[in-house]
């Protein structure tokens, strides 16, 4: 009888356990291999639900950033755009309903709501130098993403499981 009733808290505890492990909880902004579901690394995002992706354009050798913003149903939304030059690979212009201004030497788009689900970048092998910017402070790719490698940028609830299994980009 005692050991039928040990079996069954082993039993409970080990299923507790598992369900703990797999069941997503953590959001997170993660960078995955292109077409693939492999996890590179994950950002746990806590409140402040912006971040910038800044890196050297490859033609005019120049910065650019991109501010986006994470949305309640985990969407990634651009909300901004600057960059210092508007030769090949820029923008001069403005979408409908976005601003376009030039302030303090800098290109910027603002008012941008172009929302995306997911998006793809391939992360700079020489030149670009892609950084990761979450709270004001700066956190470079190529620290733990294989710089040249394409991955896939998203939003996604992460279990325990997951997070012991990929890099956390703030090493917490």
């Amino acid at each position: 009888m005692l050991v039928r009733k040990i079996s069954l808290y082993v039993a409970l505890f080990i299923g507790i356990l598992a369900i703990i492990f797999v069941i997503p909880f953590q959001k997170s902004l993660i960078c995955k291999k292109l077409h693939s579901k492999e996890i590179l690394a994950y950002m746990p995002i806590q409140k402040d639900h912006t971040f910038q992706i800044q890196y050297t354009h490859s033609i005019h050798l120049s910065e650019v950033k991109e501010s986006y913003r994470i949305l309640k149903n985990n969407q990634i939304e651009q909300i901004e755009l600057m960059y210092d030059d508007t030769s090949i690979g820029m923008p001069s212009e403005a979408e409908k309903g976005e601003v376009f201004v030039r302030e303090n030497g800098h290109y910027y788009i603002k008012n941008m709501k172009r929302i995306f689900p997911s998006f793809h970048l391939s992360t700079g092998q020489v030149i670009a130098n892609h950084r990761l910017i979450y709270k004001n402070k700066v956190y470079p790719f190529k620290n733990f993403i294989t710089p040249g490698t394409f991955i896939t940028i998203q939003v996604k609830k992460l279990s325990l499981l997951q997070l012991l299994k990929g890099v956390n980009i703030v090493g917490k």
